[in-house]
């Protein structure tokens, strides 16, 4: 693994945000437009939380603090797969009302959602970006 987890996560909610623009704008055009979109904004919306769920918790399970102790680990596990449950959740309920002004709307929402995520990862990347760089530069002053 990377160990670039929040990165790559990151990166996937950056460029799901216009492709939800494009898929709002051209996936009228056709069938195969509609279903070639969806797919590549289904896996860059549902990339990052099939990433979070599977090796944050893995990462986790391997922190010191948590070996050996399985009720604890089996909490952290549930609290990050409810709190995407949460959003699955509240999701429909906001797209139902938001539908009946519009379909952008619902892409707005969607949108913003994806910022609101992007905008609780900034202190993970950060913290990535910082480790990538001293590892890089302790590499270079080993050789």
């Amino acid at each position: 693994m990377s160990g670039m987890n929040a990165s790559c996560c990151a990166g996937m909610l950056g460029i799901a945000i216009p492709m939800m623009l494009v898929y709002q704008s051209y996936g009228t055009e056709s069938l195969w437009a509609n279903i070639v979109l969806l797919i590549i904004v289904g896996l860059l919306v549902n990339g990052p939380y099939c990433l979070i769920t599977t090796s944050i918790s893995t990462e986790l399970g391997t922190h010191p603090c948590l070996l050996g102790n399985a009720r604890a680990l089996a909490t952290v596990v549930a609290i990050i797969d409810g709190t995407g449950s949460i959003g699955a959740a509240v999701g429909p309920l906001l797209a139902g009302p938001l539908s009946d002004y519009g379909w952008k709307y619902v892409f707005y929402m969607l949108m913003i959602s994806d910022v609101l995520a992007l905008l609780l990862l900034i202190r993970l990347v950060s913290h990535e970006v910082k480790r990538l760089f001293q590892e890089r530069r302790q590499r270079r002053e080993n050789l």
